[in-house]
């Protein structure tokens, strides 16, 4: 009887491996509930509180008005006034950041002897803080010992110092000015990136074929790079539209608002007129715009990918 036992093969027990989509859950899960506490409960907060009438100056006092706080902004003349500097200055910085990036793109794409010098020189605006270039630029256009009062009076463009930041008229382009200064520099090492992705040969074949400059990066270059330029849009379109430091630093929203884009009339409605239910409104309602502008975009790109 023994024998017989002995004879029989050992059977060994396998262990049981578990499903790859459990496997995936878990290496998913931490960055699942990072994104979860950090985002997620905080837009839920944001949603709840933006429902309410909050307003630290009465505590204990919040009454539920619905959508009142959306109503109230939808219809307030403050609101769109800063939605319409928003636009401005999004539009006027993304297209000078655009076009001035192409420039330096295709002049660091020529095959010149030290253009590596030329792309390091360049990128350092952009390497700037967005705190330090705020500083550095409200310094520039001081209007008593600015250094661009001076370049302009002693070449004789201007007869006396002008308050750059102090003048309603001017303050908006001296901070889209100074995002230019930061931002292009960036653009043009991405749109750099995508020139190099063409291929050569077909240029070469366009320029054998007669094809001059302007024909080659009208026909060839820039219907290859357009994915490249309309995802900087994108990206430069929501940054610009929600833009709060370097405008916060160098104005503070004025003079007389002429500088209160949309996320600084939030910030001053919630932090400086502790009222922080039209406060979130307002975040909502910043993100529902930069949403519809990037599917905007978006639907370009497809369109494009799809020709």
């Amino acid at each position: 009887m023994s024998e017989a036992i002995l004879a029989r093969p050992r059977q060994t027990r396998q262990k049981r491996a578990w499903p790859e989509s459990w496997v995936a859950a878990a290496f998913v899960a931490p960055a699942a509930l990072v994104i979860l506490l950090v985002v997620v409960v905080p837009l839920g907060r944001a949603l709840w509180m933006s429902l309410f009438n909050i307003q630290l100056t009465r505590p204990g006092n919040e009454p539920f008005v619905g959508l009142g706080n959306y109503i109230d902004q939808l219809t307030s003349g403050d609101f769109w006034g800063a939605t319409g500097r928003a636009l401005y200055f999004t539009g006027v910085s993304t297209t000078l950041e655009l076009s001035l990036g192409m420039g330096l793109a295709l002049l660091m794409d020529q095959p010149l002897r030290f253009r590596w010098v030329l792309r390091t020189i360049i990128i350092l605006p952009w390497a700037l803080p967005t705190i330090v270039n705020a500083l550095m630029w409200r310094w520039i256009d001081n209007a008593e010992y600015g250094a661009l009062n001076a370049l302009l009076t002693q070449t004789g463009v201007l007869h006396s110092y002008q308050p750059w930041l102090s003048n309603s008229d001017t303050a908006m382009w001296m901070v889209i000015l100074a995002d230019v200064w930061k931002i292009t520099p960036l653009v043009a090492i991405l749109m750099l990136a995508g020139l190099q992705s063409v291929d050569r040969e077909i240029i070469e074949v366009a320029r054998v074929d007669g094809a001059g400059a302007f024909q080659v990066f009208r026909f060839i270059v820039l219907p290859l790079i357009t994915p490249v330029i309309l995802i900087l849009l994108v990206l430069r379109t929501m940054e610009a539209f929600k833009v709060f430091d370097i405008v916060w630093i160098m104005t503070n929203g004025g003079p007389a608002n002429s500088t209160q884009t949309i996320a600084i009339y939030a910030y001053q409605t919630a932090y400086q007129g502790f009222d922080f239910g039209r406060g979130a409104a307002l975040g909502y309602l910043i993100a529902l715009v930069i949403m519809v502008l990037a599917a905007v975009y978006l639907r370009l790109l497809g369109r494009t990918g799809r020709t």
